[in-house]
C-alpha cells in the first residue's frame, strides 16, 4: 500500500495470461467472461470483479484495471484517507 494524492492505493499484480485491451472495459460488468475464459472452460461466474466495484464504490473508493496479455494484470483500489 502506497499514498498518493490524499488516497491509500492498494494494488494487486498477478503473472497471469493478461486482459486483452477490448476486454478491458467489460471486466467490472456483471457475468461478463471473455472469449478466452470461456472457450477453456475456465471456472467462475463473472461476478467478482462486479461484486469488488460495487463494494468499493459504495464505502467511496475506486477499483481499476490495467492489463498486457501474456504479461500479467494490476488490480488499483483507491480508498480516500479523509471522508467527506
Amino acid at each position: 500500500m502506497v499514498t498518493h494524492l490524499g488516497n491509500a492505493v492498494v494494488t494487486v499484480e498477478d503473472t497471469g495470461i493478461g486482459i486483452a485491451p477490448e476486454d478491458l472495459p467489460h471486466v467490472f460488468e456483471r457475468l461478463w467472461r471473455s472469449d478466452q475464459a470461456r472457450r477453456e472452460y475456465r471456472e467462475g461466474t463473472g461476478l467478482g470483479m462486479a461484486i469488488a466495484q460495487t463494494l468499493t464504490q459504495v464505502h467511496g473508493e475506486t477499483i481499476e484495471v490495467t492489463s498486457e496479455v501474456g504479461v500479467g494484470s494490476c488490480f488499483r483500489v483507491c480508498v480516500p484517507l479523509e471522508r467527506s
